[in-house]
């Protein structure tokens, strides 16, 4: 067993560095330096690829797995070696030449991207994109698949989950949410959510946002906080996560609830047992269910009363104008306002989900070959008129806002929808579990939250599998009923 932790530590280790190039690629690397980053993310990519098909080159993982296989080896031990052996047979099934070519491509693909979408011009980024959709669904031919491509590229980001569940599970959210928002639209009165726009300096602004992540746990002496075009998290061990957020100097709130967002993510990076660094007991278990964490911070937390109770006064005193004009209860009322928005990361808790219903609906009939990516503007305008009701007037505000597929992260955007899920059904097991949760909350007491979630969900690493995780925690399976519950109870009365 220590020879296969030597070996994953090392392996480890060669993700942390390629993390870092990527990390400097969107927050400092100048973009004369595209092509030469490009490269060495090839090389490191390859490395990491060679050191992880060859970690059973004398059989110690073969012999361990015979071990868990018998029963010899259990517990934590017998999830190492079986998580291992997952990770393991699905990268030994890609050629490096492949792996090289997939993270040259798309670290290429990643300006050419930014470029096409400050030229508002989709045609730009398209060569690119149809060699990704193309590698991707090699990548599911590699990998192999049994109905669709993208349960390939799907389990990737959350391990055994279907292209069909998913497909089902957001069928049925759709059914429920376009209606739903409807039914806001027909009874609720216009919200002036001008009324906390205003002036706000960037360097106040910097200083409000790394108030509220400490006070959230953030330790920034383990962490940074930057600024990138598309807010991310990354972390390269428990002792260094990082999070980006973005400003406007007339909307503050906007480099808040990305704040929120993203440092939900780097507490589950930060509250990984360091002393598993490098093996499946020391990672986070799903996609899903690292943005439940974010999620749960951003929205069933930092959208609340008792959040803003703590809060507001703080951000009257460091923002008297417009704050101090604003009562807290029309404050809430701006902050959880439902208007169908072009913008995915701007969209309210309402909307959210359509925006990735339609990105999923679109990359899982790219890979699976049914429509041709050159169509993509006319079908994403048609989607975002069925679904949210609104005219998309460019491709910058369209098909070019996100940044995953010229990362090539095809099966990633589901996993944004679980995370709501999850987060609900999580913050409703949370309340039970701690009764006095809002008065805390209120208090400024974040800690009790915090280490709810750091005892529940991310000291267990990938004890369990996402499913099996839920179960234990909340006392049931991943359901959207906790979901559609909270919409339905918060905006049925006013927020405050």
């Amino acid at each position: 067993m220590a020879r296969l932790k030597e070996r994953l530590s090392d392996i480890a280790q060669l993700a942390s560095v390629n993390a870092l190039l990527e990390w400097d690629q969107e927050v400092l690397m100048p973009a004369k330096g595209a092509d030469a980053r490009a490269a060495a993310i090839a090389l490191v990519s390859g490395l990491h690829h060679q050191k992880l098909i060859s970690i059973d080159d004398d059989k110690t993982l073969s012999l361990l797995r015979k071990d868990v296989e018998t029963k010899k080896l259990k517990g934590e031990g017998a999830v190492m070696v079986t998580d291992t052996w997952r990770a393991y047979e699905r990268e030994r099934k890609l050629p490096e030449a492949f792996v090289r070519e997939l993270a040259e491509t798309t670290s290429k693909a990643h300006l050419v991207w930014v470029e096409a979408r400050r030229a508002n011009e989709f045609k730009r980024f398209l060569p690119m994109l149809r060699k990704i959709v193309k590698l991707k669904r090699k990548e599911a031919e590699l990998v192999g698949f049994k109905k669709s491509p993208y349960d390939a590229l799907l389990d990737a980001f959350e391990p055994g989950l279907t292209t069909e569940e998913v497909t089902t599970m957001f069928d049925d959210l759709k059914d429920f949410l376009v209606p739903f928002l409807k039914q806001l639209q027909s009874v609720k009165g216009k919200t002036d959510t001008k009324r906390i726009l205003g002036t706000f300096p960037l360097e106040r602004q910097r200083d409000f946002n790394r108030f509220v992540a400490e006070k959230m746990g953030f330790d920034t002496a383990a962490g940074r906080i930057d600024e990138s075009v598309h807010p991310f998290t990354t972390s390269f061990h428990p002792s260094d996560a990082r999070i980006t957020t973005r400003y406007k100097a007339h909307d503050l709130m906007y480099s808040v609830g990305s704040t929120l967002h993203e440092t939900g993510h780097a507490l589950y990076e930060q509250g990984l047992r360091a002393e598993h660094f490098g093996t499946p007991l020391g990672e986070a278990v799903s996609l899903g269910v690292h943005e439940s964490q974010s999620r749960l911070w951003e929205n069933n937390i930092g959208k609340g009363a008792p959040f803003w109770k703590y809060l507001y006064p703080k951000l009257q005193a460091a923002f008297p104008e417009p704050f101090r004009q604003v009562p807290l209860k029309d404050f809430l009322r701006i902050v959880n306002n439902v208007t169908p928005s072009l913008i995915r990361t701007e969209a309210d808790e309402v909307t959210y989900n359509l925006h990735i219903l339609i990105r999923f609906e679109i990359e899982r009939e790219l890979i699976e070959g049914s429509i041709d990516p050159k169509d993509l503007p006319a079908i994403w305008n048609e989607k975002v008129k069925t679904y949210l009701g609104i005219p998309v007037p460019d491709d910058r505000l369209g098909v070019l806002q996100d940044t995953h597929w010229s990362q090539g992260l095809f099966g990633y955007f589901p996993t944004y929808t679980l995370g709501n899920l999850y987060a609900a059904q999580l913050y409703a097991a949370m309340e039970r579990a701690i009764p006095n949760l809002s008065k805390e909350i209120a208090k400024g007491a974040l800690s009790v939250p915090r280490e709810w979630l750091r005892d529940q969900i991310h000291a267990k690493g990938k004890r369990y599998a996402p499913a099996e995780l839920m179960k234990r925690v909340t006392g049931e399976y991943p359901t959207s009923r906790y979901f559609t519950e909270y919409l339905k109870a918060k905006y049925a009365a006013p927020v405050a």
